[in-house]
């Protein structure tokens, strides 16, 4: 059975790109070297950070057609990341709103790889 438990962004610089994601994610990358960087995210699940022009085959599609999406336990904690995110310097596309799924905002990463942190809404089922 295929089993996803990584993550893959290809990026344009290994270096800023993990820098990015220590801040973000608190800690930094478990290894790293010149065209990848590797954090382990718990449960399993990682994110790895692939120098772009070194993939093969070579990347075709650009950043931004997807997102990492992260749960917080509410929407005071949302506020409270996004608030952190921005005094960290991270570029907020979206600013906090609620919308149907729950409360939310979206950031991009130094590629413009969207993340988005999100609160379930009421009656949403948890899938953790």
């Amino acid at each position: 059975m295929f089993k996803p438990s990584t993550l893959l962004q290809y990026v344009r610089d290994v270096a800023a790109s993990a820098t990015f994601y220590s801040s973000i994610l608190g800690t930094p990358p478990v290894e790293q070297s010149p065209g990848f960087a590797l954090f382990l995210l718990g449960d399993g699940a990682a994110l790895g950070l692939w120098q772009r022009d070194g993939v093969l085959p070579p990347v075709t599609a650009e950043a931004g057609a997807a997102e990492l999406a992260m749960v917080a336990a509410s929407p005071a904690e949302v506020q409270q990341l996004h608030d952190a995110w921005r005094a960290l310097g991270v570029q907020i596309t979206q600013a906090p709103v609620t919308l149907e799924f729950g409360h939310t905002f979206v950031g991009v990463d130094p590629d413009g790889h969207r993340l988005r942190v999100y609160s379930r809404a009421e009656g949403m089922v948890a899938r953790d």
